[in-house]
C-alpha cells in the first residue's frame, strides 16, 4: 500500500491515498455495524435457543444480556487502552478476541459455553470500537474530510441494530440459529487479515499508567447499570453509586482514566445519543411486540417491515454533514432530535406506523451525525480512543434505560398493547423535544 508522502500539518500524521482511505473507511464501518449488530442478533432466535440448548428462561436472559454488559462496561478501558497503546494494536487485538469468541459461541454445546462467549465477544468489541473511532484521524487527516466521514460514522451505529434485527429474521427463518455468528466471524477475519497491510503502524506505544481503580469503578458501575435497568432498581443504585464514586476518583488521579475536563461542551451531545439510541430500541422493540402479538406477522415479516427505516438512515448521514458548515452542530442536533421525535409520534400511530419508520431514523441518524462530530470535535493526539469510548458507552447506555422506563410507562398508563405502547413512545418523543430546546438555545435554557 502506498501512502502520501506530505504529513497533515493538523496532526503530523502521514495520510493515506483517496482510494486506501475510501477502502479503510469502509472496512473500519463494516465493524462498526457488526458489532452492534450482535447485540440484537441473538433476539429473534432465542426460542429456538432454548429448544436446542435446552436452557431455561434465566439462561435466555443471560444470554442476551451478556455481550453488552461487557461491551458497556468496558468501552471506556477499551478506548483508554487504544490512545495509550495505539489504535491500531488494540483494534486488530479487539476483533481478534470477538471472532475467536463468536466462533465458540457458533458452537457452543450448552447455554454456559454460549454466555461466556457472547461475553468474550463483547469485551472484544469494547477494544475494537473506540479503536476504530480513533483510526479516523489517521484515515482521514483532512479536518474537512474527516468531519465527512465522522458524520457518516454517527449513523452506522442505527444502521447495524437495524441490521441485526432483519439477519435474526431472515436467519432463523431458513437456518439454524448458529449461522447468526457467521456474519461477526467473517468480519473479524477480514479485519484481522487486512488491517495491517491497509493501515500505517503504530508509533511506539506510551509509557503511562493506567487508572485501574478508576477502571474497575466504571466498569462495574456501567456493568450494574445496564444489567439492572431491566431488573433490579437496586442493582441501578448500585451502578449509580459505584460511578459517582468513578467521578470522585478521577478528580484525584494524576492519570485519569476519563478527564473530566474533556466532558466539557461534549455532555448534551452525550446525552442527546443516549435518549435517541434508548428511544430507537425502545421504539422497535414495542413495535416488534406489537407486529407479532397483535397484527400476527411473522418474524420475516417484521424484519422486513424494519427495512423502510435503511433509505432514511442512509440519506441522514449526508444531510447532516451539509448542514452543519451552515447552522452548525447544536442546531442541527436539535434538529435532528425534533425530527426523531415527531417520528416518534408517527410510530405511535401503531396501527399504521410505516411513516415513522421513515422519519424516526432519519431524525435519529442526524442526531447520531451531529453528536459524534460535537463529541470528536477538539479531540488532540492522544483523545481520539477516550473520545470513541464516550461515544459508544453512551449508546450502549441508552437501550437498557429507555426498555426500563418506556416499557413500565407502557404498563402503567395500559394494559391493552395499543394504549399502552402509543403513551410511551409519546413520552420519548417528549424528552427528545425537550433535549432539542437545550441544544438549540443553551444559553436561555440553562
Amino acid at each position: 500500500m502506498t501512502r502520501d508522502a506530505s504529513a497533515c500539518p493538523e496532526t503530523g500524521t502521514i495520510g493515506l491515498e483517496n482510494r486506501a482511505s475510501r477502502t479503510a473507511f469502509a472496512l473500519l464501518g463494516a465493524v462498526q455495524v457488526t458489532l452492534i449488530a450482535t447485540i440484537t442478533v441473538i433476539t429473534v432466535a432465542l426460542p429456538a435457543v432454548q429448544r436446542d440448548l435446552r436452557g431455561d428462561d434465566t439462561d435466555l436472559v443471560l444470554v442476551t444480556s451478556a455481550y453488552g454488559l461487557s461491551f458497556g462496561g468496558l468501552l471506556l478501558l477499551g478506548g483508554r487502552l487504544a490512545d495509550l497503546l495505539g489504535p491500531r494494536r488494540v483494534f486488530v487485538t479487539g476483533m481478534a478476541v470477538f471472532g475467536l469468541a463468536s466462533v465458540a459461541a457458533g458452537l457452543a454445546p450448552g447455554t454456559g459455553v454460549l454466555v461466556v462467549a457472547r461475553f468474550a465477544e463483547g469485551a472484544g468489541a469494547a477494544l475494537a470500537a473506540p479503536a476504530a473511532m480513533a483510526l479516523l484521524g489517521v484515515v482521514f487527516p483532512d479536518p474537512r474530510r474527516r468531519m465527512r466521514a465522522t458524520a457518516v460514522w454517527g449513523v452506522l451505529s442505527s444502521a447495524g441494530a437495524t441490521a441485526g434485527i432483519v439477519l435474526s429474521g431472515v436467519v432463523t427463518t431458513w437456518v439454524p440459529w448458529r449461522w447468526v455468528f457467521l456474519v461477526p466471524v467473517a468480519v473479524a477475519a477480514v479485519a484481522v487479515t487486512v488491517t495491517p497491510r491497509l493501515l500505517p503502524a503504530d508509533p511506539p506505544p506510551r509509557r503511562s499508567r493506567i487508572d485501574w481503580p478508576g477502571a474497575v469503578l466504571v466498569t462495574a458501575g456501567l456493568a450494574a447499570l445496564i444489567h439492572g435497568a431491566e431488573r433490579s432498581g437496586w442493582t441501578v443504585l448500585a451502578g449509580a453509586v459505584l460511578l459517582v464514586l468513578f467521578v470522585l476518583v478521577e478528580r484525584r488521579s494524576a492519570v485519569p482514566l476519563m478527564p473530566l475536563p474533556f466532558l466539557r461542551g461534549r455532555a448534551l451531545p452525550l446525552v442527546a445519543v443516549m435518549l435517541c439510541a434508548g428511544a430507537m430500541a425502545s421504539g422497535f422493540f414495542l413495535l416488534s411486540l406489537y407486529l407479532q402479538q397483535v397484527r400476527g406477522l411473522s418474524p420475516l415479516w417484521t424484519s422486513v417491515a424494519f427495512l423502510l427505516s435503511a433509505p432514511a438512515v442512509l440519506v441522514s448521514a449526508p444531510l447532516a454533514g451539509r448542514l452543519v458548515p451552515r447552522l452548525g452542530i447544536r442546531r442541527v442536533l436539535a434538529i435532528g432530535l425534533t425530527v426523531a421525535g415527531a417520528g416518534l409520534l408517527l410510530l405511535s400511530v401503531l396501527d399504521a406506523p410505516y411513516a415513522g419508520l421513515v422519519v424516526f431514523p432519519c431524525g435519529a441518524g442526524m442526531t447520531f451525525s451531529a453528536a459524534a462530530l460535537a463529541v470528536m470535535r477538539d479531540a488532540r493526539d492522544g483523545e481520539g480512543g477516550l473520545a470513541g469510548g464516550l461515544l459508544n458507552t453512551a449508546m450502549e447506555i441508552g437501550p437498557p434505560l429507555g426498555l426500563a422506563v418506556l416499557v413500565s410507562l407502557a404498563g402503567a398508563h395500559s394494559h391493552h398493547p395499543s394504549s399502552g405502547y402509543a403513551f410511551a413512545l409519546r413520552s420519548a418523543a417528549a424528552a427528545l423535544v425537550v433535549t432539542a430546546l437545550f441544544s438549540a438555545f443553551p444559553r436561555r435554557t440553562r
